[in-house]
């Protein structure tokens, strides 16, 4: 494993190895406006929410590591502490990067990259149209990280009026995770981008209390088969089925003609027991995975 020290490192280089590596970033697509009412609109991904009472979220306009100039976003927050963050979709993520170019003060990035200026109802900055959720925030502080090359400057932005397309909602109207097709940032040059088919679900431990690694069985914590995330999976249980259970799903078909295809083979057994309790967990039934390892 390679050992960098941070010290070693010019900006640039240390740029570059935390934008890779601490990835995916949410966009904040910042709409702010100057005293003068000039609107600016740009692009972080020094970005996410950090509190739900009061709603907060907080992001970074940094100061350019090439010249040690600060951002225009930071320089309108400062004069009119408002914005609203318009979250960044697949269908608007080339406009957004568009809107990163460093226009000279005054330039309205909304007519560069082509979105439409909607009124907001609580602060004077605009909304992208375009965006399928955006969110009025009023500026409660900004907190310089420091004077140097890509220091940051923490926008602490608090929500105040929530506005979502109906396109991306249920009938309850609650927010339906893949209809927004988020896309996040990368290091570099790259993106990516969250549709239907790359989602998935991990069961949250808040109600109940796992068990776990370290209290399974030795057999299946040290499994040629079964991954870490497996393993996470079966300590994830708060207890595990009665014996009852494992001798009825042991009497199903599946599991009788592995157990009959088997006899006298301990070691097959073991190893097609565990292949078909990793199948079972890929497929989230957790439950009977642990059915056929305590077979």
């Amino acid at each position: 494993m390679k050992t960098v020290k941070v010290e070693s490192l010019s900006i640039a280089e240390l740029h570059n190895y935390i934008n890779h590596a601490i990835a995916p970033r949410p966009i904040c697509f910042a709409s702010t406006i100057d005293s003068a009412g000039n609107v600016n609109l740009s692009p972080f991904s020094y970005f996410n929410v950090f509190s739900v009472n009061p709603p907060i979220c907080v992001f970074s306009p940094s100061r350019r590591v090439r010249d040690n100039t600060t951002k225009h976003t930071l320089e309108n927050i400062l004069e009119v502490p408002e914005c609203v963050i318009n979250i960044v979709n697949y269908e608007m993520v080339q406009q957004a990067s568009l809107a990163s170019v460093e226009y000279p003060k005054g330039i309205n990035e909304f007519t560069k990259a082509g979105f439409t200026e909607l009124p907001s109802e609580l602060v004077r900055p605009p909304r992208v149209a375009e965006s399928p959720i955006q969110l009025e925030c009023v500026v409660k502080d900004v907190i310089s990280l420091g004077e140097g090359p890509g220091s940051g400057n923490l926008v602490i932005a608090e929500i105040k009026r929530i506005h979502l397309s109906d396109d991306i909602l249920d009938t309850d109207g609650k927010i339906v995770q893949h209809k927004v097709n988020h896309v996040a940032r990368l290091g570099g040059d790259w993106y990516c981008r969250v549709t239907a088919d790359n989602l998935f679900k991990v069961a949250k431990p808040v109600t109940t209390i796992g068990i776990g690694v370290d209290a399974l069985p030795k057999a299946i914590r040290n499994s040629n088969v079964l991954t870490g995330n497996n393993l996470g999976q079966l300590g994830n249980v708060e207890a595990l089925p009665s014996d009852e259970e494992i001798e009825a799903y042991s009497q199903t078909d599946e599991i009788k003609q592995l157990l009959d295809a088997t006899i006298g083979d301990s070691q097959t057994r073991d190893l097609q027991l565990h292949l078909k309790a990793k199948q079972l967990l890929d497929e989230g039934r957790v439950n009977e995975a642990w059915k056929v390892l305590l077979i």
